[in-house]
């Protein structure tokens, strides 16, 4: 039996005082990989700044297991085990790859699950092992994504969600960073994803929504979205 963890209904979202996304419903269940695909402008990347709290919603709900979360503050919805990896990355330059992905176990006070924590992060991209020394600025920006994704994943996250995490990155490292999607959909880890390769994403997430302004204008498995006319128009212009 499925267990739906984030549910999101009805919500209005503005931005600068412009309405952004007009009444949007969606839904996460517990071990699924759920990908939102649109051009750019339609609101991904602001849906999931709302979930977070960092952009508030002005009407509908949003629920986590059941609770509603759209009017706590980010810090506690972080407590809960919603970690957002921004397109942005925001690493501290300075510090090496290992005290950034420290810092994402901040909410942990279990010293021995953080090192747990750790190996499963090392392990899942060894190249980080290799360069845990180094200072996080000196990296490829491959791997600065790969310490981005460590990082979220540190903090035991119940569910991840990854803003556009292939942006601006070479064709190899592209297809490295959704294999790695790909890993943690094996490991079990729930996963909503916003992700400008849009055949990529959908051929590996369970499911899949469309938006376009603000609103969802299709859903269903990566397969039938994939095989849809929408898709075609949308993305591929026939």
């Amino acid at each position: 039996m499925t267990q739906t963890i984030l549910d999101i209904q009805n919500i209005r979202v503005r931005y600068a005082g412009l309405p952004v996304i007009h009444g949007l419903s969606m839904n996460v269940d517990r071990a699924e990989t759920v990908c939102v695909v649109g051009s750019n402008g339609a609101g991904k990347s602001t849906l999931l700044k709302a979930i977070m709290a960092s952009q508030r919603t002005f009407e509908g709900k949003i629920l986590f297991k059941g609770n509603e979360i759209h009017r706590l503050q980010t810090e506690d919805i972080v407590k809960l085990g919603i970690i957002y990896v921004p397109e942005e990355k925001m690493l501290f330059g300075p510090l090496s790859v290992e005290e950034n992905l420290v810092l994402g176990a901040y909410v942990l006070e279990d010293k021995r699950r953080v090192q747990h924590n750790l190996e499963f992060v090392y392990t899942l991209f060894p190249r980080l092992k290799e360069r845990r020394t180094q200072a996080a600025s000196t990296l490829s920006g491959g791997e600065q994504q790969m310490v981005a994704i460590g990082r979220g994943l540190m903090s035991n996250p119940e569910i991840l969600m990854l803003d556009e995490p292939s942006l601006g990155l070479a064709p190899i490292l592209v297809d490295e960073v959704l294999d790695t999607v790909g890993r943690l959909k094996k490991e079990g880890i729930t996963i909503l994803l916003v992700e400008q390769n849009v055949r990529e994403a959908l051929g590996l997430a369970d499911r899949g929504y469309v938006m376009q302004t603000g609103k969802i204008v299709a859903e269903g498995s990566g397969k039938e979205l994939l095989d849809s006319d929408l898709f075609r128009s949308a993305f591929l212009g026939i």
